[in-house]
């Protein structure tokens, strides 16, 4: 089973990344570049497993290059936000 299979799971997954990357000292600008990398990755390799994920491609192939920047930045908020 893949973390991209249910939401909750890959949120977790992403909280636990955030995490350690500021564990190690990490900016937080250079974790939402990261984040964005990651996006982009994911909307051009891997084929969405949910709603949610079915969403946020969507979201992404909509959006321009500061938009996109925008919904990488909102996920690791959101991710960090889960855990207060």
């Amino acid at each position: 089973m893949s973390v991209l299979d249910n939401f909750g799971d890959w949120k977790t997954f992403l909280h636990d990344r955030v995490q350690q990357a500021e564990q190690a000292g990490m900016d937080t600008d250079i974790i939402k570049n990261v984040a964005y990398q990651i996006g982009g990755y994911l909307a051009e390799q891997v084929d969405p497993q949910n709603e949610q994920e079915r969403l946020l491609l969507q979201l992404w192939k909509n959006g321009n290059e500061e938009e996109q920047h925008a919904l990488a930045n909102m996920m690791v908020k959101l991710v960090k936000d889960d855990s207060k």
